[in-house]
């Protein structure tokens, strides 16, 4: 019977066994390499808002100025949805979209709206919504603009935060690469990162607040805009106080809409009557500002429906903005986003400013009397603190004690009109003697020489009456410019009156009847009786026109300074000096009528 052999002991089988294992081992190999070079790659697990795939854009995390230093490759960048980002602290509640990386809602807590039934808004949505919204990149280019300000960036949190906190927005397309980053405190201030790299080159595209605030309601809020900035290097002065004057104010009318500003300045921005955004630059130098100016349409007043643009229910308003970065690469700077609330802004430290004092004080403008009127707003600060706890009282109690210091120089006023009076039937004997001749006839000259010799016989000096109304009138301003600008009497309240920052026409109309008493009780020296019965009741009209639409604080003041003067001037026209003026008065009154 033939032998069979066992297939495994076949002479040269573990060689044939071993030439199939390395042949399939190569197959294998081969086959790997053909499907990953020819066959689609399975589909990777994605981030649900963010999208990769490769560009040759640089990295979004590290941009640089030239694009000599710019990475050939990156990932692409974009949210797929639109997201929001809430930011709080006990000022303020700050809400972002991711659309933009901008802000749609800058609530702050301590302040409320016009309305007064909710805190304030301090983006103003209709601005924003045609000019732009707050912490929006702007650019020279409209198109770019746009991009950046409709472009869906990757947030690095969402939903709520409390501060301190950071967020950052990326964005990376194929020709655009984009990193804001924003940290936050307790205090007003934010720092502010921005870099904007396009088609591999650094490009200025600074920070903005583009349209106006949202307390700004009536025409007369927007007229309040303007733009400030510091520049430590100012050799300008002031108009009457002659001290350098370090922050330059923009008014409305002169403010081009994309015109830039380079530094160095230590910090600029827009603001209005009561609050601001302040940008303050790491490195003063490099900084430039482009100021922004638009146009809109609003109602005459607030809540109305107009019918349409051009109606007479509306009115055309000017919209303020600014935008603040670094002209020479990425911007590093912080902003100050709130009140121009004295307290607040003394507390900002701005270690650049080494000619004037180191914080943002500068932005409140107490005006060319500033030198008097910080020092009368601290004064009533202090009463409100420490007596009486409400600004309208505060007022009451300054006003009373200013108007009683100043008692003296009208004291001195009246008699330096007495002793006109006294002397006026001689000067008018002297300007007749002298009537015929011309004013160029040297003869002429001698009149004046007369009458001097007159006033110095009687010891009268001309100017004595007007001399204390001079001493006077700079209180008088420093006091009005004092009241214009505090915040603080703001939706404040005092007897009927509920904003002191507001018009109200009982009090024009109570100055008005005031003014017309005073102007009877006082005596007036040279003046005409015929005169003194017009001047009664033109001034107190003009006046009255004057302060009718002008805040209830600045009426109050005024209207109460009339009613002490009422009863100084009863006082003072019982004394022997008064009798004498008014005895005068009465005979000239009589010589008229003959």
């Amino acid at each position: 019977m033939a032998d069979y052999q066992n297939p495994q002991q076949e002479p040269g089988s573990e060689r044939r066994l071993l030439i199939v294992v390395v042949l399939t081992f190569v197959v294998l190999i081969a086959s790997q390499a053909l499907l990953k070079k020819y066959m689609p790659p399975p589909p990777e697990p994605q981030n649900k808002s963010v999208q990769t795939q490769p560009t040759t854009t640089p990295p979004p995390s590290a941009p640089t100025a030239t694009a000599a230093h710019v990475s050939s490759t990156t990932i692409t960048k974009q949210a797929s949805t639109e997201s929001e980002t809430v930011i709080e602290n006990d000022l303020y509640k700050i809400t972002f979209t991711n659309r933009g990386a901008q802000v749609k809602s800058w609530i702050l807590k301590k302040f409320d709206n016009d309305a007064q039934n909710g805190p304030l808004e301090l983006v103003h949505s209709a601005a924003a919504q045609k000019f732009g919204f707050p912490l929006s990149l702007w650019t020279y280019d409209e198109t770019l603009r746009n991009r950046l300000s409709s472009a869906l960036y990757v947030a690095s949190n969402e939903g709520n935060l409390t501060a301190p906190a950071t967020i950052t927005f990326e964005y990376a397309d194929q020709d655009l690469v984009i990193r804001k980053t924003f940290r936050f405190d307790h205090t007003y201030v934010l720092n502010v990162e921005t870099s904007v790299v396009y088609k591999g080159t650094e490009i200025f595209a600074p920070p903005a607040w583009p349209a106006g605030f949202g307390d700004q309601v009536t025409p007369a809020s927007y007229a309040a805009a303007g733009i400030d900035y510091h520049n430590d290097a100012s050799t300008e002065r002031s108009g009457y106080i002659f001290f350098p004057t370090y922050v330059t104010r923009l008014g409305v009318k002169a403010i081009s809409g994309g015109n830039t500003i380079k530094g160095p300045f230590e910090w600029a921005g827009t603001g209005d009557q009561y609050f601001t955004a302040i940008f303050i630059p790491n490195d003063p130098a490099s900084a430039a500002m482009v100021t922004l100016h638009n146009s809109m349409e609003i109602p005459q007043k607030p809540g109305l429906n107009p019918i349409g643009a051009g109606s007479k229910d509306t009115a055309n308003v000017d919209l303020l903005g600014a935008a603040v970065g670094n002209l020479r690469g990425p911007t590093t700077e912080r902003m100050y986003v709130g009140p121009k609330e004295l307290a607040v802004l003394d507390a900002v430290p701005v270690p650049t400013i080494k000619n004037d004092s180191p914080d943002l004080r500068g932005i409140v403008n107490f005006g060319w009397w500033g030198i008097l009127s910080r020092p009368l707003f601290l004064w009533l600060k202090w009463t409100y603190n420490h007596i009486v706890h409400n600004w309208g009282w505060a007022i009451v109690i300054q006003t009373f004690i200013i108007t009683v210091l100043l008692l003296p120089l009208r004291i001195t006023q009246m008699k330096s009109m007495l002793k006109m009076q006294r002397i006026q039937p001689q000067i008018k004997n002297i300007q007749e003697k002298y009537k015929k001749y011309t004013l160029r006839d040297p003869r002429k000259a001698k009149m004046q020489e007369e009458i001097s010799a007159l006033y110095k016989t009687e010891g009268v000096n001309p100017a004595g009456g007007c001399l204390p109304l001079l001493i006077q009138f700079p209180f008088l301003i420093a006091y009005y410019r004092m009241l214009g600008v505090a915040l603080e009497l703001r939706h404040a309240h005092w007897l009927w009156i509920t904003d002191l920052s507001a018009a109200d026409w009982v009090l024009p109309l109570l100055m008005v009847v005031s003014m017309v008493v005073m102007q009877r009780m006082t005596p007036q020296a040279g003046m005409d009786p015929a005169q003194q019965k017009m001047m009664t009741v033109m001034m107190p009209l003009m006046m009255g026109f004057i302060f009718f639409k002008l805040a209830a604080g600045l009426n109050l003041y005024y209207t109460e300074s009339n009613l002490i003067s009422i009863a100084q001037q009863a006082v003072m026209n019982r004394t022997k000096l008064g009798r004498e003026m008014r005895e005068m008065m009465e005979k000239r009154a009589r010589k008229k009528e003959k």
